[in-house]
């Protein structure tokens, strides 16, 4: 069996991203940038005040004014380009609005004191005081967000600001997810003996989603190769991955393996070292990806999580497509099998103000309750059995696969 860091590689490292198309701004949410997006103007755009008060001449309260400074004049936002200012004048002037040429500093509203069209001026001021430079956030022809960003939604206000109503994007991938059994039935549909609710393929379609790709759910396959060969053959067209649900494993009724050859799909590893979710498999059919996940459900939902959604994003060029694990320290001891390593499903807690990971107890592949609860993955190693509380182990988020 591969190592988990070696079938991640072996997976990853010659992906190649989708092609780009050009979105709407409104719509770019969530997309990953296909080539650095360049400031073409400054921001901000202008010399701004960052406070309501007045547009002074530093220098100029160097020196006593009893009678205080004439107002000349009031620049505000959305207004005309305020008048120069000539030396020992102020202007009235209001966040976000432009500062005058001739004048180097705000005076806050709070310093002031005016009677008439004259000021009185309680605390002098550094030049540079309460005024917001153009180009101090971003120079023109700098680079503003590097390609391979995914765009958040607080991303958008630095695309709108920079007058980008449409971006380069790469292409959403395409995943078909295909749930295999016959004992599976769709959520809501009646009742039947031995019948099994397929809580599996809602999942993966969200998680699709929540990678920025668009999930195509199929109609189950049976245990029948030659219908999972051409459950295959169907998938295989318009997608840009293949997921299975089950039927990767040995028994006598697993035949999606075997229905791989004749749907062109090669696979390139089977099996690693990981708990749950050792009978991965992963491979190839062209350009088309396949991965095979284990039908148990803890074991189908962590396998996607850990090769389905990176190698999405790394489909959408995402530069930070393999998630980062932060170290944390256990909120108890823990102990469990040696031999591989087990991503063991846990929530995060404070105690005392620190963030500590607690491992819940049951772990066992089928079970979906500790899945909806956890807020990721403890990794424990493989080959130490007893970890004791306060050790530190790499924690992986699930809001970050």
């Amino acid at each position: 069996m591969l190592s988990f860091d070696e079938a991640r590689s072996r997976l990853l490292d010659e992906v190649r991203a989708l092609p780009d198309e050009r979105v709407d701004v409104r719509d770019a949410v969530d997309r990953v940038l296909a080539h650095d997006l360049i400031a073409t103007r400054p921001q901000p755009p202008f010399n701004y005040s960052a406070m309501d008060g007045y547009a002074v001449r530093a220098s100029d309260l160097e020196s006593s004014a009893p009678d205080g400074w004439p107002v000349v004049g009031e620049s505000r936002t959305g207004g005309e380009v305020p008048a120069a200012m000539a030396a020992g004048t102020t202007v009235r002037i209001f966040t976000g609005a432009m500062i005058p040429a001739g004048a180097d500093a705000v005076v806050m509203q709070e310093d002031v004191d005016r009677a008439g069209d004259r000021v009185v001026i309680r605390k002098a001021v550094a030049a540079g005081a309460n005024i917001r430079r153009a180009g101090e956030d971003l120079s023109a022809g700098t680079v503003a967000l590097e390609r391979g960003t995914r765009i958040r939604p607080h991303s958008i206000a630095m695309l709108a600001s920079l007058d980008s109503a449409r971006v380069n994007v790469a292409r959403r991938p395409v995943v078909a997810i295909l749930s295999t059994g016959d004992e599976l039935r769709e959520v809501g549909e009646p009742d039947r003996p031995g019948s099994v609710i397929d809580c599996n393929g809602p999942a993966l379609a969200a998680l699709v989603r929540q990678c920025g790709a668009i999930p195509r759910a199929l109609p189950f396959a049976r245990d029948d190769l030659a219908a999972t060969e051409a459950a295959l053959m169907n998938a295989l067209d318009g997608a840009d991955v293949v997921v299975t649900v089950g039927g990767v494993s040995v028994g006598d009724h697993d035949v999606v393996k075997p229905a791989l050859a004749a749907a062109g799909i090669v696979l390139d590893f089977w099996k690693v070292a990981i708990k749950p979710g050792k009978p991965i498999a992963i491979g190839r059919c062209g350009a088309k990806y396949f991965i095979g996940l284990p039908g148990n459900p803890a074991s189908a939902l962590l396998t996607f999580s850990l090769f389905g959604a990176p190698l999405l994003r790394a489909l959408q060029g995402d530069r930070s497509a393999r998630p980062a694990a932060l170290p944390l320290p256990l909120a108890h001891d823990v102990r469990h099998a040696t031999g591989r390593l087990e991503f063991a499903r846990a929530a995060l807690r404070v105690v005392d103000g620190a963030v500590t990971v607690d491992v819940f107890r049951n772990q066992a592949s089928g079970a979906i309750t500790t899945f909806a609860w956890a807020d990721g993955f403890a990794m424990l190693p493989a080959d130490r059995s007893d970890l004791r509380e306060g050790e530190v182990v790499s924690f992986l988020r699930m809001s970050d696969v």
